[in-house]
């Protein structure tokens, strides 16, 4: 289970004073798409893969593009649980099954908010995405996530 708080002290530093925003800018993007009812919703994504970065995630960030987000990535599926201490902004914690079809959702997570967040199952990936986004393209539980990480169907 993803613990934030254990790399914390190391991280937040460096990104408190900005050089989140800027790391963003330079990080690769790959492309995710979710299929829901409505259609096909296209986010640009940084990877969180190792633990570093994934302690960190969108942590000290001011704001997120409505088509940009994070992609959390697990070796293995495991239950995750995510928390919002050290978040400026608000999310929406999606998280995908092994198989690429969403199990649960967490819409506008609280920025500061230490409460945990548990994803409710096992899970091969975490999409972070704009608080209120989900809403607005009609995400739901049992849509697909299209990326490298999850099978083709």
């Amino acid at each position: 289970m993803i613990d934030r708080r254990a790399i914390l002290a190391l991280a937040g530093g460096a990104w408190a004073f900005g050089f989140g925003e800027a790391l963003a800018a330079a990080a690769k993007l790959e492309t995710v798409e979710v299929v829901t009812s409505r259609g096909r919703a296209r986010f640009q994504v940084e990877i969180a893969a190792t633990q570093a970065e994934q302690a960190r995630g969108l942590m000290f960030r001011k704001s997120l593009a409505p088509d940009r987000g994070m992609l959390f990535t697990y070796k293995r599926p495991q239950p995750a649980s995510y928390w919002m201490k050290n978040t400026l902004i608000p999310l929406d914690i999606i998280y995908i099954q092994p198989d690429g079809r969403i199990l649960s959702i967490v819409r506008n997570a609280r920025p500061h908010d230490e409460t945990p967040l548990p994803s409710g199952g096992l899970v091969l990936g975490v999409l972070e995405i704009a608080g209120g986004r989900a809403a607005q393209l009609g995400i739901l539980p049992g849509d697909r996530v299209l990326h490298r990480i999850f099978p083709k169907v």
